[in-house]
């Protein structure tokens, strides 16, 4: 059965499936078995310290994979400046630039001349709407169930997607809330050309810096376990509920803006989990979607899960 959609083209990839940039944690092993299996993987440039180990990040995926992939730049990190590591993708030549957050503006400037397929994760329509009018190829588009940072209209992506697909003529990208093959079918249903999953790429076995503990929350884990902070910033993200991010929630309550809550919500903070299984000092992001996730497969068997679960749905509506 074959899979194209406007994706697929235009990424030169055989499964419209996108593994999402995952702040830490996406770096060549998983980015390359994504490629491999026929989807997309990407490498997080932005929680790489220098340019040169984004360099060897790069360098070691071609060597994991023949296949196309991308680097994303989380843009939004309070100011932290990206045009250096930019360069080494550029420099490069990697297929495929995302971006995350902040004003992609200064991104797009900078690869008008450079041939590579440009993609922005937004969450509402006016977003995706710039994206398109700043030249993006296409855009991914996050509901509020997903993992991580998302908008702030707390918009689901059933909603979300065909109200933007119905926006643009560039290719839509649905996330948040998807891990299996019924939530690729439901975002091909609503108008989307494909995928793009975060949470579900931790609890893989290729995703070789998360730890244990980390993965065993995500499978242990139900669709209530999760919690939005950062509402009081104005930058709604979705981590897994603990007592770290109680913390976070109560200091909120409190208004005490970024000062207040800088210590909390750091990428120190962040590891002590994902890094080190240390729930009771730091936190991780986790999309809704963990309530679908009972196990920690390969990416290869992950993804050729899917199709064959996206397959029997096929079946079943020609029947």
């Amino acid at each position: 059965m074959k899979w194209n959609t406007r994706v697929t083209d235009l990424l030169e990839i055989k499964y419209p499936i996108i593994q999402g940039g995952l702040a830490y944690l996406a770096y060549a092993e998983l980015a390359a078995a994504v490629s491999n299996a026929g989807g997309l993987g990407q490498i997080t440039a932005m929680s790489l310290e220098t340019p040169e180990l984004l360099r060897e990040e790069i360098k070691m995926t071609r060597k994991l994979t023949d296949k196309p992939f991308g680097v994303n730049y989380a843009i939004g990190q309070h100011g932290r400046p990206f045009e250096h590591m930019l360069e080494v993708a550029i420099e490069e030549q990697v297929p495929v630039i995302s971006m995350t957050g902040g004003n992609p503006s200064p991104i797009f400037k900078r690869l008008e001349a450079v041939p590579c397929k440009k993609l922005v994760l937004v969450a509402a329509t006016r977003q995706a709407q710039k994206a398109e009018e700043l030249g993006a190829d296409a855009v991914m588009v996050v509901g509020q169930e997903g993992g991580g940072h998302l908008g702030k209209n707390d918009l689901g992506t059933m909603v979300l997607v065909p109200k933007v697909v119905d926006s643009l003529s560039i290719p839509v990208i649905a996330s948040g809330g998807i891990g299996d093959g019924r939530g690729l079918m439901a975002a091909l249903s609503l108008g989307a050309d494909g995928v793009e999953m975060g949470t579900r790429f931790i609890a893989t076995q290729e995703c070789l810096h998360a730890h244990p503990v980390y993965k065993d929350l995500l499978i242990k884990g139900t669709e209530n376990d999760t919690v939005v902070i950062k509402r009081s910033l104005g930058a709604p993200a979705r981590a897994i509920k603990n007592e770290w991010t109680d913390q976070i929630l109560t200091i909120e309550k409190e208004e005490s803006g970024y000062e207040g809550l800088k210590e909390l919500i750091s990428g120190i903070a962040n590891k002590k989990l994902i890094y080190e299984g240390n729930s009771k000092e730091g936190f991780a992001w986790a999309g809704q979607v963990m309530g679908l996730i009972q196990d920690v497969p390969t990416v290869e068997s992950l993804i050729s899960r899917m199709i064959a679960e996206g397959e029997k749905i096929r079946e079943r509506w020609t029947t």
